[in-house]
């Protein structure tokens, strides 16, 4: 790793004022984000017996899971040949549940600061919070979606122009078209194509950016209408969107499609906002280094999820909910040093 890509944000000391506590407001270990992979820190964090908490800004647990594509299948998850993304979050939070952590939603964390005892207080714009240690599971920060600046396309967002699927019902008997050539844009169209009358796919090149059990079924086993090296020229409609412009981006010919619904899938931006300014070692601005034990360089502070970076780190959720496993066992040594790192496997454990 370069010099270039780790850069550590230095940041003047400014312990925030607390007050004595009593016990039951310190917690072992505070889990800042409820997307799935800081769900089962929750749960592992129960079977250590670490009193716990989860502070997360959105409304609902479940992170992406819920916010993002809550229809969508999810097919890389150890234990499920496919599931909803909503069920699967339905069931961590279930299993997160197990062991009564507190919850905060609907919270920001702003600040952190290390107390002379040792302890952490996280401020949020509710309140603040006192633990032992953290771990940060926030993903890879807020997400918005890549806009298209296309004529039309933003006169008709919310009117037959899209970038969430959040109800797939609404695409019943649609003539769809799909923008992009990434894993979302070729799952959402394996997920539609019985749902839609009609699905057409435009990708700028000839090259995705998918797995290749995706493309291979995009191109010779679906029904979806392929059109490669294509982009969209502009969007018509009255009231409602009715067309779609599309050019070819080699020759310039341009195909006008009878559409109900256009699907734009053309990435995030992800921001981490606050954390840029804790003092925490970052990797390209993005993402949250962390060594083999998945800690930060602030002391007492762990990172686990596509907001950690370590050479040859795979941002997948199975890889995550292993990360977080690592991190609490951690932060388990770090409270108490008699404790082991591992307790043995789960059905070795009474959890009745």
């Amino acid at each position: 790793m370069s010099e270039a890509e780790v850069s550590t944000v230095e940041r003047p000391g400014t312990a925030i004022d607390t007050l004595e506590l009593p016990a039951e407001d310190l917690y072992d270990i505070t889990i800042v984000g409820g997307g799935p992979v800081g769900l089962f820190g929750a749960f592992y964090a129960g079977l250590r017996q670490m009193k716990t908490k989860i502070i997360d800004s959105l409304p609902e647990l479940g992170g992406q899971l819920n916010a993002l594509y809550p229809e969508k299948y999810v097919y890389d998850m150890p234990g499920f040949p496919k599931i909803l993304a909503r069920d699967l979050a339905e069931q961590l939070i279930q299993q997160a549940m197990r062991f009564n952590p507190t919850i905060c939603l609907n919270e920001k964390v702003l600040r952190l600061a290390h107390q002379p005892d040792g302890t952490i207080v996280l401020e949020t714009q509710k309140g603040v919070h006192h633990t032992r240690t953290v771990v940060l599971a926030t993903g890879a920060g807020a997400f918005s979606p890549t806009k298209l600046d296309t004529p039309g396309v933003n006169d008709y967002e919310g009117r037959g122009v899209f970038y969430f699927v959040r109800d797939k019902s609404q695409f019943t008997g649609k003539r769809l078209l799909i923008v992009g050539g990434g894993d979302s844009a070729l799952d959402w169209a394996m997920n539609l194509e019985e749902q839609a009358r009609q699905i057409t796919l435009i990708h700028r090149r000839d090259v995705f950016r998918a797995h290749e059990e995706s493309v291979d079924w995009l191109l010779h086993r679906s029904r979806v209408n392929v059109m490669l090296w294509h982009e969209l020229r502009r969007v018509e409609g009255n009231g409602w969107i009715e067309r779609a412009v599309v050019f070819h981006n080699k020759t310039g010919e341009e195909t006008t499609l009878e559409v109900d619904a256009i699907l734009l899938n053309l990435g995030f931006k992800a921001d981490i906002g606050p954390l840029r300014e804790w003092g925490l070692a970052l990797h390209g601005n993005r993402k949250v280094v962390v060594n083999q034990l998945m800690e930060t360089n602030l002391p007492g502070v762990y990172a686990a999820g596509d907001i950690a970076h370590s050479p040859g780190k795979l941002d997948l959720i199975a890889t995550g909910v292993g990360e977080i496993c690592i991190a609490v066992n951690f932060a388990k040594t770090r409270i108490d040093p008699t404790a082991k790192a591992f307790p043995g496997h789960s059905s070795n454990m009474s959890l009745s």
